[in-house]
């Protein structure tokens, strides 16, 4: 049983990168900085989508909003390197630890790299408990305790609250050494624990929420509480781009639209000219597949009855070349 909200997170495949449960609750990210955890997802989300180990640093900084010059890439590179993806069991007396890259290669703008073997699997082929996490929602975060908090709290499906002592939230965090945190709790939860909260809160489908734990008026830990809107489906870049030819064609003939003689045509011209600029504010909002998909039929309505109204003003011109994207299939 876990709770839902309200809000509504748009997804797309284009964007996903699919992680095995163990391995999202494994800490892959520890100790990295947010450009490092970047430069991971990035590396594991070239393999998914087109089982490629090698991408470009344009394609790296294009998918994050990042300007990402040389010498980092050195210093990421090698810091990403030496990540472990370790299995604990303690109480039977069993761990391991894998190194996740057997190599990490750089030149002339593009990243080559190998997947150790035992890494593969959490990866690829994955046909238990996953976690899919939107690089497009994460490219929103500027911490990377943000990061870290979703992928844990996603790790959790099906759970609605966590309790951790305030060493363990610090191990989460990867600042169990930090002496600011270990003397001060307030610091620990300003700067950190709710850093994340509110960047989860402003991007992601989920709704967190914390509780303090206390003896005395000590804080020793913390309850997390989250709750999960509804996923929808993104619209497609072809359905984006559609959208935006309709509104570009509209806007380069908006002078004659506006010349019509009649009265009563001007009108109905500047309402279908108000209402593709309104749509148009929506895609650069964001819109699912379904609403473009409805945006789409709106959009090519408003362009065709304003053609009609230059039509009947006396006025024609050749629109053969657009005969395409308003036939065209927009799904």
């Amino acid at each position: 049983m876990f709770r839902k909200n309200n809000k509504e997170q748009f997804t797309s495949s284009q964007n996903e990168i699919k992680k095995s449960n163990e391995l999202s609750m494994a800490k892959l990210n520890e100790g990295l900085s947010l450009n490092q955890m970047q430069l991971l997802a990035y590396a594991i989300f070239s393999t998914q989508q087109d089982g490629k180990t090698e991408f470009n640093k344009h394609d790296l900084e294009k998918k994050f909003n990042i300007d990402y010059k040389t010498k980092h890439a050195k210093e990421d590179s090698q810091k990403v390197s030496t990540v472990q993806f370790s299995v604990e069991d303690l109480e039977n007396d069993y761990f391991e630890f894998w190194n996740v890259f057997k190599a990490i290669r750089y030149k002339n703008g593009k990243f080559t790299f190998k997947w150790n073997e035992e890494f593969i699997p959490h990866i690829l082929e994955i046909k238990e408990k996953y976690v899919l996490t939107d690089l497009a929602v994460t490219s929103n975060f500027k911490s990377s305790f943000s990061w870290t908090l979703y992928e844990y709290l996603k790790a959790h499906y099906g759970n609605w609250f966590k309790e951790l002592s305030k060493e363990a939230l610090m191990k989460l965090f990867s600042v169990e050494n930090r002496v600011t945190y270990q003397k001060s709790t307030a610091q620990l939860k300003r700067t950190v624990l709710d850093t994340a909260i509110a960047e989860i809160n402003k991007y992601t489908e989920l709704e967190v929420w914390y509780t303090e734990k206390k003896v005395g008026n000590k804080i020793t830990g913390f309850i997390l509480h989250w709750s999960t809107g509804k996923k929808v489906s993104a619209a497609t870049e072809k359905q984006l781009t559609l959208l935006r030819e309709i509104h570009n064609e509209i806007e380069k003939n908006m002078f004659d639209y506006l010349s019509l003689k009649d009265v009563q045509d001007l009108d109905q011209a500047r309402r279908y000219i108000i209402a593709m600029k309104e749509i148009n504010n929506k895609v650069s909002k964001g819109l699912s597949s379904t609403e473009a998909s409805d945006a789409i039929k709106e959009a090519k309505q408003y362009y065709i009855q304003l053609e009609n109204l230059l039509k009947q003003d006396g006025k024609k011109r050749d629109t053969s070349i657009y005969f395409n994207w308003l036939e065209d299939n927009e799904e």
